[in-house]
């Protein structure tokens, strides 16, 4: 997969990566008042939510539909699986066990992963820096929130979301380029509907879905509108222009979104060691964000953008979107 090599592009997809991984971060701060409502029927009609709203987006854009094919399917599948029904039942269960601040302290490892993991699968070395930098992100993250305190249960919980986090990410990337961001967002959510609804009704029968409380309304609207419409198109936007290698430092603005959820909703305030930490984020993104030299990097990466260069091409998103950048399947 390459990215773009600079200018708005590039721009956009870092402020699309921070705004979604900061709207990310407040489901921790969120999820607690749902502790009472049926986690799987309540995913349902959130995604279900996000999904309708999604479509509303695409259509009023006037994006024509696009039919995958097979393995586009299994992807979106797995993507719904993973990366979305799994990651957001993980979250909900593993503040039962869990402090937030420890779930999203071991959430916030996440550009760790993807740092070394999508350079290996594009087979090339992982980049010395980038790799550094997600290191310095996630030490500042869970200085950010620190580290709280935790079952064993609730440990393997989190670490299940730190796993949906991962496939959030890289298995969205073959589907991007044909698909385009909103696409992916919305077929993803509409996929995830019908698995949570099969395991609700496994798990808890009828009792799936019931009228919520006017708090968990409003938190199941929250999550419908802005964790999963707006910060869904904001990172699958974001991915193709920066590669989910450096897209995943942005994931540094994930416990800074718990920090303020908990603000907004009175159940902390932040002192020295938040702030300290989201220094140590800055500086991680500022290392792990300058350019690499083209010469430099002995990888496909480099060879793609001399191409580009001298008026090599690639696919565009079919979104319709400004300043697309070009963008190659892995």
């Amino acid at each position: 997969m390459t990215t773009s090599g600079g200018g708005p592009g590039r721009r956009r997809g870092m402020i699309g990566a921070a705004t979604a991984m900061f709207c990310v971060g407040t489901l921790t701060g969120v999820s607690p008042a749902l502790h009472e409502y049926p986690v799987y029927g309540g995913q349902a009609v959130r995604y279900a939510a996000g999904a309708v709203l999604l479509f509303a987006v695409a259509r009023a854009r006037r994006l024509p539909p696009v039919r995958p094919n097979g393995r586009e399917l299994l992807l979106v599948t797995l993507l719904a699986l993973v990366g979305l029904a799994a990651f957001n039942v993980f979250i909900v269960e593993s503040t039962r066990y869990a402090d937030p601040a420890t779930v999203g302290t071991i959430v916030a490892t996440v550009p760790i992963i993807l740092a070394v993991a999508t350079p290996l699968m594009d087979r090339r070395r992982p980049t010395p820096h980038v790799v550094a930098a997600a290191v310095v992100v996630a030490v500042g993250a869970a200085v950010t929130i620190g580290l709280g305190g935790a079952t064993f249960i609730g440990v393997l919980l989190a670490l299940g979301a730190l796993g949906g986090e991962v496939g959030f990410s890289l298995l969205a990337i073959p589907l991007l380029p044909k698909l385009g961001a909103i696409r992916v967002a919305a077929y993803s959510a509409a996929m995830a509907v019908p698995l949570l609804l099969v395991t609700g009704f496994v798990v808890d029968g009828p009792a799936m879905l019931r009228v919520p409380t006017p708090s968990e309304a409003a938190a199941l609207a929250y999550l419908a509108v802005v964790v999963t419409a707006f910060a869904f198109f904001c990172w699958y936007d974001a991915l193709p222009r920066l590669g989910a290698e450096r897209a995943g430092l942005f994931s540094g603005f994930l416990p800074l979104g718990t920090i303020v959820a908990t603000l907004l909703l009175g159940t902390g305030r932040p002192g020295w060691p938040e702030f300290f930490g989201a220094g140590l984020v800055i500086a991680g993104l500022l290392l792990g964000l300058r350019p690499t030299p083209v010469g430099a990097r002995g990888d496909h990466t480099g060879q793609a953008e001399q191409g580009r260069r001298h008026g090599g091409g690639g696919q565009r998103h079919e979104d319709q979107s400004d300043e697309k950048p070009v963008a190659q399947q892995p």
